[in-house]
């Protein structure tokens, strides 16, 4: 069972924030100095890692399906490399999006492997291997900017522009993974998705430090029965509020919210009750695709929920069209700076 983020972190800090700073300081000395020093292996291939400053989601999984999209569109063959966050496999495995659940891979997983070719691995280098054995010429790396496993050609940090980073704390006094200024010093580029302005103070250090800043949304694909309906909301992602939002953008009428823990996999008791609350009011139960991957292959009360869910699907746009393209050339002029510097190495 994956944990939820305690709600304190998206507030104010108040005393258990202040309360647990000591471990949030060893904290912050142990990841810091991972994310500084860390070993990472070089990969033949170029990487592109799209992760945040925090726990908890932000936009990564959408983003990466962007980058993959229009590295397709360049004639790369794309591959994303995951670390199958809430599933159970701790073996390296190609995941396939027709045949694994969410349950042994992750929900998010599942999502990228419907765009391109996924690879699952606890070992990033191990996965990093299988991709480039299957064909694949660029690594897109959701999640591990932190863990400092394999070198990295860009570093794109995206940051929600709504929750920012919380209470600033690091964990486990709030959600933020290393020290900011070590973080800073490490990224490539910042995306900052939406139009909120939790994340301004974050953009105006990193524009101060020379990083590039990228302006982004999440926009959900055209859904005009939603317009006018009353629905039935329910989500088990980092921030359900997102999610809600985009619902009343479309103009519907949430009647019941009902919110879960980040990757929460949902009981056969939670499913009748959704559905029967549901069906009594006369509302269309609608989620998010995370949350709908995560009842696929379920029997019963699952699947029969599925049969009448209204699925919201969203997708990433950047505000520069060309922001992805500029993203995946530097990783490739950095991937060859790499192999330059591996041969004189290797002299």
């Amino acid at each position: 069972m994956v944990s939820e983020a305690p709600p304190f972190w998206w507030t104010k800090a108040d005393w258990r924030a202040w309360a647990l700073a000591p471990a949030s300081y060893l904290y912050g000395k142990v990841s810091g100095r991972t994310l500084a020093k860390g070993k990472r292996v070089s990969v033949p291939a170029p990487v592109i890692c799209v992760g945040n400053f925090t726990v908890g989601g932000a936009g990564k999984t959408p983003t990466a399906i962007a980058l993959a999209q229009v590295a397709k569109e360049r004639g790369f063959t794309p591959g994303f490399l995951s670390r199958g966050y809430g599933g159970s496999l701790d073996v390296t495995t190609i995941v396939d999006s027709h045949h694994h659940r969410a349950g042994a891979v992750g929900d998010e997983a599942l999502l990228l492997a419907r765009e391109a070719m996924t690879v699952i691995s606890r070992r990033r280098f191990e996965g990093a291997q299988r991709l480039i054995s299957e064909g694949v010429d660029l690594i897109i790396m959701d999640d591990g900017f932190q863990s400092a496993r394999i070198e990295l050609d860009v570093a794109l940090i995206v940051i929600d522009s709504v929750r920012g980073i919380g209470n600033g704390h690091l964990v486990p006094g709030g959600p933020v993974r290393a020290p900011i200024d070590e973080q800073m010093r490490q990224l490539s580029a910042i995306l900052k998705v939406g139009d909120g302005d939790a994340a301004d103070l974050l953009v105006r250090q990193a524009a101060r430090a020379g990083k590039p800043v990228y302006v982004a949304s999440l926009v959900p694909r055209p859904t005009p029965d939603l317009a006018g309906t009353r629905v039935l909301a329910f989500a088990g992602i980092a921030d359900p509020g997102k999610f809600y939002r985009t619902l009343e953008a479309l103009g519907a009428t949430i009647a019941v919210r009902r919110s879960f823990p980040d990757h929460h996999y949902f009981s056969d008791d939670e499913i009748a009750d959704l559905a029967a609350d549901a069906e009594r009011q006369g509302l269309l139960p609608v989620t998010t695709a995370k949350d709908a991957v995560r009842l696929l292959g379920g029997h019963g009360p699952a699947d029969a929920l599925l049969q009448k869910l209204k699925v919201v699907e969203v997708d990433m746009a950047f505000d520069d069209p060309h922001a992805p393209a500029t993203l995946i050339d530097q990783a490739v002029a950095a991937y060859r700076q790499r192999r330059l510097r591996d041969g004189r190495e290797n002299l």
